[in-house]
């Protein structure tokens, strides 16, 4: 149905994520990836959204050669919790600590896409809440050593193990979580094709 409405435009998805790339074929959608290496840095006075929404503003501005007929699709998560916004670890150790922080609380996670044409920029984003029980060393230990956090902000992911065992209670999109608010996307893409 979205190919149909779009079958004017290109869609270029910026994003590495096998989970966001998913979502776009799920969605139904022809795009093709291209990707540009930024610096993710962002002033220190932006807090939650702020942040994801300059960061996903900051991939699309690495993008200079537009043609009329595309749009461009970049995005950032991030795990927003104690007024400190959690990005990727560098490595299985802080890892660890990150997951250890959020057990037995409820932290958002925050996704920011920003939509650019040629002659238009649009920014949207959705924050879930998230809540952890109380999880063991032992199965924090097991998750960092057998799954992949390194990839994640506030390296988890909610489809894995840690998920399955470790969240108690949602408030918000579940795709989110995952990387992508699936329903602002068709709804952005959607508003841009017929507008």
């Amino acid at each position: 149905m979205l190919n149909e409405i779009l079958k004017d435009y290109h869609v270029i998805l910026a994003s590495g994520s096998p989970r966001r790339q998913q979502f776009f074929k799920d969605l139904g959608l022809d795009f093709s990836i291209q990707l540009k290496e930024i610096e993710e840095i962002y002033p220190d006075h932006l807090k939650a959204e702020e942040i994801s929404n300059y960061l996903a503003q900051l991939k699309a501005s690495a993008f200079t050669d537009l043609q009329p007929n595309d749009i461009l699709i970049t995005s950032d998560t991030i795990v927003w919790h104690n007024n400190k916004a959690l990005g990727k670890p560098k490595d299985l150790d802080e890892a660890a600590k990150m997951i250890a922080s959020l057990s037995n609380d409820t932290h958002e996670v925050i996704t920011s896409v920003c939509f650019t044409t040629t002659t238009q920029s649009k920014t949207v984003f959705q924050s879930t809440k998230v809540t952890f029980k109380a999880i063991s060393k032992e199965e924090i230990e097991y998750y960092v050593k057998t799954y992949q956090p390194l990839d994640k902000a506030g390296a988890y992911g909610i489809q894995e193990w840690i998920g399955f065992i470790g969240i108690t209670n949602l408030e918000g999109s579940y795709f989110n979580v995952m990387g992508l608010p699936t329903h602002l996307v068709y709804e952005t893409l959607t508003q841009m094709a017929t507008s």
